[in-house]
Order: C-alpha cells, then sequence, then structure tokens
C-alpha cells in the first residue's frame, strides 16, 4: 500500500497532536509534533535569557542555534515519542503556561523557522507520517497528499487547554489562558515568515462541538481515502 503525506495544520489547542497522534497509530506512520520542536527551542532561549517578559535578543539566539539538538525518542509506557533537547528529556517542561507564552514570539524568528523546517523535511522524506504544525501544509510539505486544517472558537479552545493544564496540576487561571490563546492566534497569523494560514487545498475541519472520537473517524476514512487512491493510480 501506497504511503502518504498526512499535514494537520491549525490554531493552538485545536487538539492537532491528539488527534495527529492516533491517526499515526492506526496507520503505522510515523508521527511528528512540530510544536514541540518550537516550544523546546523556546525552553532553550528562555534558560539562557534570550527571552523573557520585556526582552527578546534574537541575535544571541540565532548565534545559539547551531547549539540545539532536538530527537525524539519513543516511550513505549507512555505510546508517543517525546521531545528530547541536547540529550536531555524535556517533555514536561516543554508543555507549561510559561513555554506557551513565548513560544509564538520565538517561532516568528525566521533562523529557527529555516533551521526547524529542513529537519522536518528530512523527517518527512520517506512518506509515511503524520506532521502537525502552522505550516506544515503550506511550507513544509506543499506536495502532502492529505492536508487538513483545524480550528475551533478560542473559548473553546481556551477551555480545554485550562483543563488540561489543570489535570496535570498546574495552577492556571482560566482567564490567563483564554489571553495567551488569543495573543498566539495574532502572532501566528500575522508573522512575516510561513503565518498560519489555511493551504488552499486543505480540508477545513471546526471541532469546536465535536466529539474526539466522530474527529477520529472522519480524519481516518480521509486519509484511507486518500492512500487507496494512490495505490489505484
Amino acid at each position: 500500500m501506497g504511503k502518504i503525506t498526512i499535514a494537520i495544520d491549525g490554531y493552538s489547542s485545536t487538539g492537532k497532536s491528539t488527534i495527529a497522534k492516533q491517526l499515526a497509530k492506526a496507520l503505522g506512520y510515523v508521527y511528528v509534533d512540530t510544536g514541540a520542536m518550537y516550544r523546546a527551542v523556546t525552553l532553550f532561549a528562555m534558560r539562557n535569557g534570550f527571552i523573557a517578559e520585556q526582552h527578546k535578543d534574537v541575535a544571541a539566539l540565532e548565534n545559539s542555534l547551531k547549539e540545539i539538538e532536538l530527537d525524539f525518542h519513543y516511550n513505549k509506557e507512555l505510546g508517543f515519542s517525546e521531545m528530547y533537547l541536547n540529550s536531555e528529556n524535556v517533555e514536561k517542561e516543554i508543555r507549561t503556561l510559561e513555554v506557551s507564552q513565548y513560544v509564538s514570539s520565538i517561532a516568528e524568528i525566521e533562523a529557527v523557522r529555516i533551521k526547524l523546517v529542513a529537519m522536518q523535511q528530512k523527517m518527512g522524506k520517506a512518506k509515511g507520517i503524520v506532521m502537525d504544525g502552522r505550516d506544515i501544509g503550506t511550507v513544509v510539505f506543499p506536495d502532502a497528499e492529505l492536508k487538513i486544517f483545524m480550528s475551533a472558537s478560542p473559548e473553546k479552545r481556551a477551555y480545554r487547554r485550562y483543563k488540561e493544564l489543570l489535570d496535570k496540576g498546574e495552577e492556571v487561571d482560566y482567564d490567563e489562558v483564554l489571553k495567551n490563546v488569543l495573543h498566539r492566534d495574532a502572532v501566528d497569523s500575522n508573522r512575516e515568515f510561513s503565518p498560519l494560514r489555511k493551504a488552499e487545498d486543505a480540508i477545513e475541519f471546526d471541532n469546536s462541538d465535536m466529539g474526539l472520537e466522530e474527529q477520529f473517524e472522519r480524519m481516518y476514512n480521509f486519509s484511507l481515502r486518500i492512500i487507496a487512491k494512490q495505490k489505484d493510480s
């Protein structure tokens, strides 16, 4: 059966990673969470004092990009791959609200995007991959056989993120989370390099009022139809 590339783009907290993981597992494909890569670079910038509330040293980060090594290591117990920054497992650290506050600001830096896009394209060379992010269908894999663009209302997305953080034991305020979601939407959509936008041939998928099971079933069926077409062509 011919393998395809599946590109899932969309706004923050639309559940892209959850669906992408499920899809990859069902198809026997490799899953790549590009958001984790940008979060790891953000964590590196925070640790080195390159970004803070009123401070962003782009030149210092650009000069240090060669020191950044990113890898995914599959965790059998968890059933997914975890993010490693310079051989350190940072999966937990990169999911905090603090990292979320800065990630869009780091992701808009051209040199950061160039480095990570090259890594992502290398990962997907052999196809049989599900990748989610902001510019997968437009920049990383413009020729992907299946492109999905996910959206939901900011309030629904903020509530999902708020619940997720609470479940992890973090003390968070819903209004702060909503503010963060709206801020990230604005930065992601208006940045100069690789802004968040729907690819012309992407299937738009609003999951504001859709359960996980229904989302998965619909996406899985999209995938099977396109894989079957590839096989027949």
